[in-house]
């Protein structure tokens, strides 16, 4: 197989870097996994890098174990980006359609979606995707694809996600600086999507809910396109911390309980079950009631769920999703999570792991690795690998961002 043809899921988390290699045939939409790495994330808050001296050294960390296990050099990836500072609104666009005959042809389809790009992005923003939910022609409306119709008029309505510039030029320098290329930076959790929904989820009305260690994405689909987008800045990471506060424990030490013997669901725990913190580290001795840990959990799950059922109200689908919630991310692993979100969201719930993939790799069946394989199944979708994907969500500003650094960076080592 030819390195070229390999594709690298880069997914820069808050408390954990994680990538993943894979294939795609032509032939075949499964995504043949080689390789798969993470890493303890240092430089990185909420999705934001604070340090970029470290966090290039945790991203060139993770990119040499993959190389070491796949034998494949990491050259580009697809570079999944999140934090707080990400934002959505809606926006249309409207041209005159070019031809005289009125044939609508790709070319209509790309200037209405320009159109649709000039709204009133703050200075200090950048676009990241410009998504299209439905066309409208002379007047019908919810076309998904108009090229072929014919009219004089074309409108689209349109999902804009964009980023603070600043945030975006840190990212795409940390990684340039490890040697890597950029072939794409896209929003975390739609890449999640792309690895832990099915097209019928998506038609049928879903929310994703992609737990990371310091923040929680929120995108929620509707006949298959993006309806909203939000993140929010509480995560795993808030469950440790309630942890450790409550049991008079250390970070690490909360971490390792909540893994080994947390649960979200304190009625299925009995009133004499006990953790020994002794068993954990040396030196501790006391004994702590799983069940107050177990209420601890629950609690702080309840307020970022609740948090999340907010953003489905301003949407006005709270309660009204048929394909429910699917939970992703490192912190969708915790025991009793499905029951305390079908109790808030009112709704089905299910873990989301990797789908479509074939691979040996057991860690990377995890829904922690979604995002990353979400990565590589967008980059089989873009224009050059002879997918469509690509088409509505490379993006202009972006990409001379990172063609700009990119060029910096070349200079620099001449």
């Amino acid at each position: 197989m030819a390195k070229e043809s390999f594709i690298i899921g880069l997914d820069i988390g808050s408390a954990t870097i994680r990538v993943a290699v894979g294939q795609v045939q032509p032939d075949s939409p499964t995504i043949h996994l080689v390789g798969a790495a993470e890493q303890e994330a240092h430089g990185i808050s909420k999705g934001s890098i604070t340090s970029i001296e470290d966090a290039v050294s945790a991203v060139s960390s993770a990119l040499e174990t993959v190389e070491r296990m796949t034998g494949i050099p990491t050259e580009h990836a697809f570079v999944g980006i999140g934090g707080t500072h990400v934002t959505s609104l809606e926006s249309h666009g409207v041209v005159a359609v070019s031809r005289p005959n009125g044939e609508i042809r790709e070319d209509d389809v790309e200037r209405v979606v320009e159109a649709a790009q000039t709204v009133a992005t703050p200075p200090n923003y950048e676009i990241l995707h410009v998504i299209p939910r439905t066309f409208t022609v002379d007047n019908q409306r919810g076309i998904k694809d108009p090229v072929g119709m014919t009219g004089m008029r074309l409108e689209v309505d349109a999902q804009i996600i964009q980023g603070l510039s600043g945030q975006i030029k840190s990212i795409t320098k940390a990684v340039f600086r490890t040697g890597l290329s950029i072939d794409d930076l896209v929003l975390g959790s739609l890449a999640a999507g792309e690895s832990a929904l099915t097209k019928r989820q998506k038609e049928l009305g879903v929310c994703l809910l992609n737990i990371g260690g310091a923040t929680t994405s929120v995108v929620v689909f509707e006949e298959g396109d993006v309806l909203h987008v939000k993140v929010l800045p509480v995560g795993a990471g808030h469950i440790t911390n309630d942890i450790a506060i409550g049991l008079r424990t250390s970070i690490e030490l909360a971490e390792q309980v909540k893994l080994a013997a947390g649960t979200a669901a304190p009625e299925a725990v009995g009133k004499r079950e006990e953790v020994n913190l002794a068993e954990f580290e040396d030196g501790e001795s006391a004994v702590v009631s799983r069940k107050h840990l177990a209420e601890i959990i629950e609690a702080r799950l309840e307020e970022i769920f609740r948090m999340a059922d907010k953003e489905l109200q301003s949407v006005g689908r709270a309660g009204m999703l048929p394909a429910g919630v699917v939970l992703t991310g490192g912190g969708a692993q915790l025991n009793g999570i499905m029951d305390v979100a079908k109790k808030v969201f009112r709704l089905p719930a299910s873990i989301g792991l990797p789908q479509g993939i074939v691979t040996a790799i057991d860690k990377v069946n995890s829904p922690a690795f979604t995002t990353a394989v979400g990565l590589i199944a967008w980059g089989a979708g873009a224009p050059e690998h002879g997918g469509l994907l690509g088409k509505i969500s490379s993006l202009p500003s972006v990409n001379v961002v990172t063609d700009r650094m990119r060029q910096w960076f070349k200079n620099m080592l001449r």
